[in-house]
């Protein structure tokens, strides 16, 4: 099993959740975070003053999925998020140990 985690634009949240949709893989967890990368921040001017921001809003989506099913899950999202533009985002892949569905006290790939 392995743990995709991709950190994308807020923006393209929607159309990732709508193509894994299309994959038949509606499980996922997203969560609203803050980062910097390898851009050095938004500078902007408001009323005649200059502000930098230095984080930038981003979203993280993370999604459970046997070995297998690796390659097609990246391939989708990366084809949802793609603009070619500097800021598209990452994707990172963690193996996974073991997965437990409390409820029904599952456990390793069948719980996925």
């Amino acid at each position: 099993m392995k743990r995709i985690e991709a950190i994308i634009r807020p923006t393209k949240v929607g159309r990732v959740c709508t193509a894994l949709e299309k994959v038949g893989h509606t499980d996922l967890m997203i969560s609203q975070i803050e980062g910097r990368g390898r851009q050095n921040g938004i500078r902007y001017q408001l009323r005649g003053k200059t502000y930098n921001v230095d984080l930038m809003s981003r979203a993280r989506v993370e999604v459970i999925v046997k070995d297998r099913e690796v390659d097609e899950i990246i391939k989708t999202i990366s084809g949802a998020v793609l603009t070619g533009e500097t800021g598209d985002g990452e994707i990172f892949i963690h193996a996974m140990e073991d997965a437990i569905r409390i409820g029904t006290g599952e456990s390793g790939a069948s719980a996925v």
